[in-house]
């Protein structure tokens, strides 16, 4: 059996929206209530707050788990199998520990400290585990309490399968100091995508200002694939003043000389909105032109992200939501798989539409 974020959310709908719920572990003393469920895959809004500092329901704020963590949490659970919140969502989402405890109270969940294999060079051994839920569907025990289930498993903490990226550094194009830690997120991501287009036999745009990029001890823009000049890109020579507008753009894909299959703005620390702009201001000097038009932007931000491309002067833009996470797996399976032969349309399993998301 397997589950959705529906399920998820059908599981929380039935906690009494009129209860309070702790926290798992007794020294952190929130508790989480239940504003509101939205059927069938979220969002769930909820308010958080410490009574042992004299805070209250009334007066927290309201927050938002959203479909995607829902989705995240339910396509790694497996039946009677331990699985740790924080490592499924890799420490993203503020609302983590507020959905680890309203999945806690549900009836077919409980928590366990399953063993862990500690290795120190050629010793291994076997220590107490960190806290874990486990989904058992068939042991329910009561609405709106927690339990802990005993469990005789030994689990590694070692991830089976991971992303890997080779080191990227950067190569500062002007005397501005940069937080390094931020820019390095951004241009990880950029390389992804460079290496992605390159497996879908794209040619790939990287903005104007990121071509200092050392991937491997060289220029991103000495890579065979990346476009050196867009006045000189086949479906651009028309467009002078488009070419102009696509110059900071982070990255295009171009296929063929006749399709652009994605236009992409990676927001790690900007704001989303001028990434937007960019964007609209490229799309406004085109004539109509089929294309996708797309945010990359870290899994948390998915609240901002659909927010801000929502806006009605964006409607035109249809814009897409692609996740860090969506494309480290794409990545992945680019890179395993050496995937070759596919439709465009095949991004959109990747990238999740705006309009008219929740």
């Amino acid at each position: 059996m397997k589950l959705s974020a529906s399920n998820l959310v059908q599981f929380i709908a039935q906690l009494p929206k009129n209860l309070q719920y702790p926290y798992i572990n007794p020294r952190t003393r929130t508790h989480v209530i239940i504003e509101g469920v939205e059927k069938p895959e979220g969002p769930v809004r909820i308010r958080r707050f410490n009574p042992s500092k004299g805070e209250s329901a009334a007066n927290a704020v309201i927050e938002t788990i959203s479909s995607e963590m829902l989705w995240r949490v339910a396509n790694a659970t497996r039946e009677n199998v331990p699985f740790n919140l924080d490592r499924i969502l890799a420490g993203s989402y503020n609302t983590r520990s507020a959905l680890e405890t309203l999945i806690a109270h549900t009836p077919q969940f409980y928590y366990c400290y399953p063993g862990r294999v500690e290795q120190i060079q050629d010793r291994e051994s076997i220590k107490r585990g960190h806290k874990h839920l486990i989904w058992s569907p068939n042991e329910p025990h009561p609405v709106g309490v927690v339990a802990q289930k005993e469990v005789d498993m030994i689990i590694s903490e070692v991830p089976a399968t991971e992303v890997v990226y080779e080191a990227v550094t950067i190569s500062p194009s002007s005397d501005t100091a940069i937080d390094i830690d931020i820019q390095r997120r951004h241009a990880q991501i950029q390389v992804a995508l460079f290496l992605i287009g390159t497996q879908l036999n794209y040619r790939t745009w990287i903005a104007q200002n990121d071509k200092g990029l050392l991937y491997l001890n060289k220029r991103i823009c000495e890579y065979p694939g990346i476009i050196s000049d867009l006045r000189n890109e086949k479906l651009l020579m028309a467009y002078d003043e488009a070419a102009q507008a696509a110059l900071l753009i982070d990255c295009i894909w171009f296929k063929n000389g006749r399709l652009m299959p994605a236009v992409m703005e990676v927001e790690h620390s900007t704001g989303v909105r001028s990434g937007l702009l960019r964007m609209k201001k490229f799309k406004d000097q085109l004539p109509p032109f089929p294309s996708r038009w797309v945010i990359v932007a870290p899994d948390s931000d998915r609240d901002l992200v659909l927010r801000e491309c929502q806006a009605p002067q964006f409607n035109d833009l249809d814009p897409k939501f692609f996740p860090y996470s969506a494309v480290e797996e794409l990545y992945s399976l680019c890179l395993k798989r050496k995937i070759r032969g596919i439709t465009e349309e095949f991004l959109d399993c990747f990238m999740e539409p705006t309009l008219g998301a929740a």
